[in-house]
């Protein structure tokens, strides 16, 4: 908020973005679009990906946001990136650019067995590829829950391409059900965005009791990188004191600086891109680099 950036800086060219707008989303506001897939560029990194989960049982709390605009950030670093949204709303695969409606095929059946991450994946316009979502994965839970290994399969076809990239983040649904256990089998780190405010305690605890029972039975290399702030305005003493207690409540480490609220991360979808695109000089923006600057000492 009060981000006034110059607007030389700040803009986009909307025509970079191929397809057109077709409509809005009551539940993510971002419009659609159509990105045709061209040849992914391809880099071999020194070593395998870092796999990230970015997962919060609660809505509204900027996971999305953080996943794109982290990626972004990485990408800006020269590393090379992939997202995966596993999120049925899709909300990611909207954020980038991607209209679900022209996906032929998606995370649903790389899951389902069906396509492989290869297969799927498309180049966008920040610098990532993208393993798109769409409405279609939120049965794909019911099919895998009978399947033996359930918990194992996203591992298993993220190993397929994991040389390929340098760290790849797993946008999660806001649940705690098969799809986020598989993200979390399959990651070696985990970040939670919770925004500034005191109910958004509330699930946190429920998280990080599935996230030590996954250490336990599932994945024991699973490490908890931090909680990161979100949607923080530093004006409020409210959000002040959250800031000051939530490390300490969970004895987790807390990311820095805290993603401030402003109105520019509502507006970098609607383009397609994220808010370093849109605003690159605007606090979200440099926050966001400031943290993926300090974790790509952990990659």
């Amino acid at each position: 908020m009060g981000d006034d950036p110059d607007p030389s800086q700040n803009s986009v060219d909307e025509g970079t973005n191929t397809g057109t707008w077709r409509h809005l989303t009551d539940l993510c506001h971002p419009a659609y679009a159509t990105l045709e897939e061209g040849p992914l560029v391809a880099r071999t990194p020194t070593k395998p990906a870092t796999i990230v989960s970015v997962a919060n049982q609660k809505g509204g709390v900027a996971k999305t946001t953080s996943v794109a605009s982290l990626g972004a950030a990485f990408a800006e670093q020269g590393k090379r990136v992939l997202l995966v949204d596993l999120d049925a709303q899709a909300c990611l695969t909207f954020s980038l650019g991607v209209d679900p409606d022209e996906v032929g095929s998606s995370i649903n059946e790389v899951l389902l067995g069906r396509a492989s991450i290869a297969d799927v994946r498309v180049a966008c316009d920040d610098g990532v590829d993208l393993v798109p979502s769409v409405i279609d994965l939120a049965g794909a839970e019911a099919q895998l829950l009978p399947r033996p290994g359930r918990e194992y399969i996203l591992r298993t076809v993220l190993e397929e391409v994991r040389g390929e990239y340098d760290v790849i983040l797993l946008d999660c649904s806001p649940s705690l059900g098969v799809l986020t256990l598989n993200a979390l089998t399959a990651s070696q780190a985990l970040i939670i965005p919770m925004p500034c405010e005191m109910l958004s305690h509330r699930g946190v605890g429920q998280l990080l009791d599935t996230v030590t029972d996954v250490q336990k039975i599932l994945n024991k290399d699973l490490v908890v990188w931090g909680i990161l702030p979100t949607l923080f305005d530093g004006r409020s003493n409210h959000a002040r004191e959250v800031l000051a207690d939530v490390g300490e409540r969970y004895d987790l480490p807390v990311l820095d600086p805290p993603i401030p609220k402003t109105v520019r991360f509502a507006e970098a979808p609607a383009v397609g891109r994220s808010i370093l695109a849109t605003s690159r000089n605007s606090k979200g923006a440099k926050a966001y680099r400031d943290v993926a600057t300090a974790l790509a000492k952990k990659l």
